[in-house]
């Protein structure tokens, strides 16, 4: 799915031309033939459905100046290209005073129209994008941040509204990566307590033995190395909301304490003489199986139950790929912004499916950080499928055009058969976690040559993998089991090293007899050429 465009003309031809011109542009076009009509499509979708309005100003009964009027009173921000016979600069004028984004005159150039959509479509993406930056600076992020347009982000969006005008504990459950802080930031400014202090606390990233000191603070003298009193978070987000993520990641003693807190609202600080009434909303988090911990005597059962009164489980990014375009250009405006590329404006209908065919393990922060990388690689104004060749190479749908794009060609040095080692070339390499998600693309042999070009002498070697690259993942993004990709190595070894079992074996640093082992259990047939 791409940037969906609304055209509004009563003229069915203009309406035909202007569909034929949107979608060879790479964005999907719906119609309305007068503004009645177009504003009950509006109405009938999510404010953020439409990525931009393309408008006749001229029309029968609502003409275009009256549904920008109408646009005014609502929360639709999409940008409005206005188009009219009748060229004026009062017409032109008004039209930006009533929020026109731009203007072009009748009949429009499909150039013209198409460099004034992806402008607006730009600026939007941007606009947006800083909006949700000076909230989450100031802490106003909202449930209008959140990137949205799927039935499950949906519900989870009206779950959230609907906890956040009670003080009912809320458990966020959802995959590392998918946004449940985002979730829990929104819920308290939408809350009665969002003037109140916000606080996080990542309990996976404490040390067991500091867990109970920073969560409900210490005395002075408390404990060896206690020289100051030290206020607890607990005590921090008083009168706000206290946001415990990786929850299930607690220690069991520290679960009682946490237990109390909820049962009584009051806590013991280490060192205290008594206890310290506090008043909080609590959110939780977890990506985690609770209940399976609790089976695992890793979890309190009371505990649990405590927490999972009001339970979110925010969908995998592999459950909402319609959200997926919309992150993307999001991304792609703030990148470009930060890395100086004001020419870098849009993304491929190829390279967008693309994305939309990925499951997304790492969620919406693989993507983001995918996005950022795709941007310093790109040397034109747009992102294309070239640009992913970790994510494409895991596609098989992809990798052919990946390779046809990076593979080096068979004249070239890095192709020829008398390198010892394969020669890489100045392509930027994965690192890190993406290097571990990632799997480099199958390499084919190369097409044949055309008959005006030398043939190769008959009997010839044909040409190998020049990197010898093997896949890491399957199809469905899953890890490769280990048999299978220990009998694909000794295949490729075989034919390196044409047969020849002691080079085979000294390769692969194991015994012959291992080798005749391995072959023999992965039904390998070894035609060896050793004396």
């Amino acid at each position: 799915m791409n940037e969906r465009i609304l055209i509004v003309d009563d003229d069915p031809v203009q309406r035909r031309l202007l569909e034929a011109v949107v979608e060879k542009s790479g964005f999907q076009a719906a119609s309305a033939e007068n503004g009645e009509e177009a504003l009950a499509i509006l109405k009938d979708n999510p404010a953020t459905h439409f990525d931009l309005i393309i408008l006749d100003l001229v029309m029968p009964n609502l003409d275009g100046m009256g549904v920008l009027q109408a646009l005014q009173k609502t929360d639709i921000k999409a940008p409005i290209i206005v188009q009219t016979a009748h060229a004026g600069i009062d017409t032109a004028v008004n039209a930006m005073r009533a929020g026109a984004f731009d203007f072009v005159i009748k009949p429009v150039a499909p150039e013209r129209l198409q460099v004034a959509m992806r402008n607006a479509l730009k600026v939007n993406a941007l606009e947006d994008e800083i909006s949700r930056i000076r909230s989450k600076r100031d802490g106003n992020l909202s449930f209008k941040s959140i990137i949205s347009s799927s039935e499950t982000m949906a519900r989870v969006i009206n779950l959230g509204q609907r906890a956040a005008k009670s003080h009912i504990p809320i458990l966020i459950e959802g995959e590392s990566g998918v946004g449940k802080e985002l979730i829990a930031k929104a819920i308290q400014n939408a809350s009665d307590r969002s003037s109140k202090a916000f606080v996080t606390v990542n309990c996976g990233a404490i040390p067991e033995n500091l867990v109970e000191s920073i969560l409900f603070g210490h005395e002075k003298g408390a404990f060896t190395g206690a020289n100051d009193k030290h206020t607890g978070k607990f005590v921090e987000a008083n009168g706000g909301t206290l946001f415990l993520d990786e929850v299930g990641e607690l220690p069991l003693d520290t679960q009682v304490k946490l237990l109390r807190a909820l049962q009584e609202g009051e806590i013991d600080p280490i060192g205290a003489s008594k206890p310290v009434k506090v008043d909080f909303r609590l959110i939780s988090a977890t990506n985690k199986d609770l209940i399976q911990l609790v089976k695992d005597g890793k979890f309190r059962e009371d505990l649990y139950y405590r927490l999972n009164v009001f339970p979110i489980r925010v969908p995998p990014l592999r459950d909402r790929r319609d959200d997926i375009p919309a992150l993307t250009r999001n991304f792609l405006a703030r990148f470009a912004a930060e890395e100086g590329r004001k020419n870098l404006t849009h993304i491929t209908p190829e390279a967008l499916t693309l994305l939309q065919s990925y499951d997304w393990p790492g969620n919406i922060r693989q993507l983001e950080n995918t996005v950022f990388r795709a941007v310093v690689l790109s040397d034109s104004d747009r992102l294309t499928v070239e640009e992913f060749p970790q994510i494409a190479s895991q596609l098989s749908a992809f990798s052919a055009s990946i390779v046809k794009a990076r593979a080096p060609h068979p004249s070239e040095p890095a192709y020829t058969e008398q390198a010892a080692e394969p020669v890489f070339t100045d392509e930027p390499r994965p690192t890190g976690t993406e290097a571990i998600t990632s799997a480099p693309p199958q390499w084919t042999q190369p097409e044949p040559a055309p008959e005006s070009q030398p043939q190769p002498q008959a009997g010839a070697k044909p040409q190998q993998d020049p990197w010898g690259f093997l896949r890491l993942l399957d199809e469905q993004g899953n890890i490769r089991p280990l048999a299978e990709l220990e009998a694909e190595i000794i295949k490729r070894a075989l034919e390196h090293h044409d047969h020849r079992m002691s080079d085979v074996a000294r390769r692969l640093a194991i015994g012959r007899s291992t080798l005749y082992r391995k072959l023999k259990e992965y039904g390998i047939e070894a035609d060896s050429e050793d004396a």
